[in-house]
């Protein structure tokens, strides 16, 4: 489970329509717990690399980016617990691309935006074997 507050469910909803018709993108900056519970406190938005015209079903966290955040993170006594991006008129559901190039260890956030408009949240773990994701529960959070 990750504990996300309304106020970070909200701002990934409006970074995905602020975005739209193309993925946002972003770290998710929280702490670890027991087993695979996370808290997440803050996000870290990062700017789609893809280019244009790959923007609107692929997203790219060029690796000082990501670098950049786990720095910000650190700073504040935090992790990089989650990846979160949209999905642009499709469902908040990894796709194969997804799956092919995530991480076990984090948790992925994906808004579906549909004609600007976010419409659904949701979380997905990895299995440790890279076969699937599986969803992940969204509890409540304080942010």
């Amino acid at each position: 489970m990750i504990a996300l507050g309304e106020g970070l469910r909200n701002a990934i909803r409006q970074h995905g329509e602020a975005d739209y018709p193309y993925e946002c993108c972003g770290l998710v900056l929280g702490r670890f717990g027991d087993g695979e519970r996370r808290t997440a406190v803050t996000l870290h938005p990062i700017s789609n690399a893809r280019e244009e015209a790959a923007k609107r079903n692929r997203f790219l966290i060029r690796p000082l980016e990501f670098a950049a955040g786990e720095k910000a993170a650190r700073a504040t006594g935090l992790d990089v617990v989650g990846i979160y991006h949209s999905h642009p008129d499709h469902p908040a559901v990894p796709s194969g691309f997804d799956t092919e190039h995530a991480w076990p260890l984090y948790s992925y956030l994906i808004v579906s935006v549909e004609k600007g408009v976010a419409v659904d949240l949701r979380s997905w773990l990895l299995e440790d074997d890279r076969s699937h994701f599986r969803p992940e529960d969204l509890g409540p959070g304080g942010s």
